[in-house]
Formats: C-alpha cells, structure tokens, sequence
C-alpha cells in the first residue's frame, strides 16, 4: 500500500470448515460432516476461494488448519494458493484429537510487518486472536482477527483481553465472529474501552439462509472512511461473509 489515500477492500468469514448448512435441522442430520471428511468441503472450498479473490485482506474463522475432517488439508492455504493472496497465516485453536483442528486464518495481498498469536481467556480453551500489523510505526495498520465465546462471561474476558492489546494504536481494524449483538453491552464497553466504533448500517450474517442476528463485525477506529459495508448473499457456510470497503491515508505502509 503506497503513501496517500488507497482503497482497502476487507472481507469477515466464518466458513464453519468448509461446511454448507441449508436449516437449522441440518446441525443434527448433517452432524457427522463436522467430524468426517465429505466431497462437498472441496467444491466449498473452491467456491470460497473464487469469493474472496476480490479483497485485499480476509479474516477466516472456524478454518480447519489440518485434521481428519478437512482431509488433513490446512484450508487458510488452500484458500490462499486458489485466490493467489502472497501472504496468509493461521493460528491454530480448538483441537479434537485427529478429528478436528480449528483456528484462524488471515489471507492478504499486503505484507504484514507483524503477526502475533494470543491465545483468549475463558473456562473452556480453544480461542485465540491473531493481532498483524501492516507498516510500522503511528502509521500502521494493526489488525485484530478473532472468534469469541457463546458464553457472555467469558466474552466480556477475552473483549477486555482484546481491549488492552490495541486500545493504544491509532488505526485499528477488528474483525470476527463475535457471536453477540451491536446491542449487546459488552460489545458496547469493547468498543469504548479499545476507541474504536461499529459502523453502521447493522447487517445480519446469521444463518446464512435466513440472517437474523448480527454477529459477525468489522470493527474500526472512528477517524476511518468508510465507504461501503454489507453482507454477501451466499451460503457456502452458516454464516454470510460480511464485507467493508474503507480509505486509508497511512503514509508507511507497504
């Protein structure tokens, strides 16, 4: 990314491993796809891959970086070999034994300067943020991936958590499942206690065949231009993947 103002297309998935889910009866008819591999992942895959190849930088969640149900296929580098991004890690987060790994992802055709791993509090263990900075210094761009608990309490440990790592950058982009509302109060103490804000329009992602609840976000410091935010009417998961389109003017950053 060049000095000046440039055009920076983001895009928040949720990819549920690559799963299709068409109803909510498909969780338990569909269960054993969570745990077995099936031909369908694949062709989902594919279908993913040419989705994002439009965006300069994707944050995946629920990817599996690797286990019997993926085939032992690591998907955040498949998605990035087929959409041709240069640039992509994973962080590896819940594992089930061999049946499942899943984690994190970031695709991006900007080179991150730095990419740290932090894993969330929580009761149960198995979440984590990948925090990547692009350009240094007062002008860089840090970027916060991360999938949070169901349960508030934990949630509102691992906001705090999230909070403390980015609440001194002056250009912060978050984005995720955050599996709670714009309403909810600890997005609401999140965004106050990081500076940051969530744009409006409020847009369901939730299921994707029928988006109700709003909680995937693309979280971002005020000062940022926005231009454009909206959901993607596909269903290759049980999530809509939610995409913004911002101005930067960050002057070092590659």
């Amino acid at each position: 990314m060049n000095a000046g103002s440039q055009r920076l297309r983001l895009l928040s998935y949720n990819i549920q491993a690559g799963t299709t889910t068409g109803n909510y009866r498909e969780y338990v008819t569909h269960s054993w796809r969570q745990v077995l591999p099936n031909n369908q992942r694949i062709a989902n895959l594919d279908a993913i891959a040419d989705l994002v190849a439009d965006y300069d930088i994707v944050a995946l969640q629920e990817v599996d970086v690797g286990s019997l149900r993926s085939g032992f296929l690591n998907q955040a580098k498949y998605l990035a070999t087929h959409a041709s991004f240069p640039h992509w890690h994973h962080q590896g987060n819940r594992k089930v034994g061999m049946l499942a790994h899943a984690g994190n992802g970031l695709l991006s055709r900007i080179k991150p300067t730095i990419i740290e791993e932090h894993k969330l509090p929580g009761a149960i263990r198995g979440r984590g943020a990948m925090v990547v900075s692009f350009g240094t210094g007062d002008s860089a761009l840090w970027l916060v991936v991360l999938h949070l608990a169901l349960g508030r309490r934990a949630r509102s440990q691992q906001f705090d958590y999230v909070a403390d790592l980015v609440r001194d950058y002056p250009n912060v982009v978050v984005m995720g499942d955050l599996n709670t509302g714009p309403a909810s109060r600890e997005l609401r103490q999140f965004c106050d206690r990081a500076g940051l804000i969530l744009p409006a329009p409020v847009i369901p992602t939730f299921p994707s065949w029928e988006p109700k609840r709003a909680i995937d976000h693309i979280l971002v410091s005020p000062h940022m231009d926005i231009t454009k935010i909206d959901a993607l009417p596909v269903e290759f998961s049980d999530h809509r993947p939610l995409a913004m389109s911002l101005n930067l003017n960050l002057a070092d950053v590659p």
